[in-house]
């Protein structure tokens, strides 16, 4: 199995890509930087799941505010829902799992920082799909799937506090996750380049995510959110442990 995660950037510049070799007693990782769409989508075909660390669509009541407003059509004002109504508009299906599931709101793909980047993921997703020969589902149901690495790691039991900002946070972090997954080998280069990018860090945990992903083991679409989940796309959450990834001649001592 081969497995893949990004770390997307609003510009090709700050994106880096990763791809895990499950095939073997230990699990074989290679990162680049500064990748372009066409190389993501090169790689696409290739790999059993490809995560992808962006919002791959927009909230459904955000898209139909947005478009009666540009239509000179008159827009829902919330009444008296406030802060309700505003949260409706910014949040899509899967944040409010999400935010069940952890504690936390992941960043609004409508009003927060991320808008830029959502707007390169879907002109990425249109690329994977050329590559694929079909279009994505975004809610998950083929190879590419939305992941979000800050909450992969805290399912998984890590304190996620201020790895992406600090490079010591950062290596603390690492070798608490290589203690518990000894099987992935990254390598002096890879490992010395997860210290010092964050980025490069993100799409590994992105690739983990992928394989969980693979393995059945995400959180899967609640029933009744299908549809919503295949035009607002779905973020695949772990479930489990880190430990149950492991390569099958790590598992069981025999090659995989």
């Amino acid at each position: 199995m081969l497995t893949a995660g990004v770390d997307l950037a609003a510009e090709p510049k700050g994106t880096a890509l990763a791809v895990i070799d499950w095939s073997g007693t230990a699990a074989t990782v290679e990162v680049t930087l500064g990748v372009p769409d066409a190389a993501i989508a090169r790689v696409a075909p290739d790999v059993d799941r490809l995560g992808i660390d962006c919002a791959f669509g927009w909230p459904d009541d955000f898209v139909a505010f947005v478009t009666r407003h540009a239509e000179g059509l008159r827009v829902d004002g919330g009444g008296a829902e406030g802060l309700a109504w505003r949260r409706r508009l910014s949040y899509r299906a899967t944040d409010r799992v999400t935010r069940e599931l952890t504690g936390r709101w992941p960043l609004s793909v409508a009003t927060d920082r991320l808008g830029l980047t959502a707007m390169h993921c879907a002109a990425l997703l249109d690329a994977i799909g050329e590559a694929l020969g079909a279009p994505v589902d975004r809610a998950g149901g083929g190879t590419a799937v939305e992941v979000y690495p800050a909450a992969t790691l805290r399912g998984w039991g890590f304190d996620t506090r201020g790895y992406k900002n600090d490079d010591g946070v950062r290596e603390a972090l690492l070798d608490r996750l290589l203690a518990r997954a000894p099987w992935l080998d990254l390598g002096s280069t890879v490992r010395q380049l997860l210290v010092s990018s964050d980025d490069a860090f993100d799409a590994v945990i992105a690739a983990l995510a992928a394989r969980a992903h693979a393995l059945g083991r995400t959180h899967p679409v609640p029933r009744g959110y299908r549809d919503q989940a295949r035009r607002e796309g779905w973020i695949a959450l772990p479930v489990g442990r880190l430990e149950e990834l492991a390569p099958q001649g790590a598992r069981r001592g025999e090659p995989g």
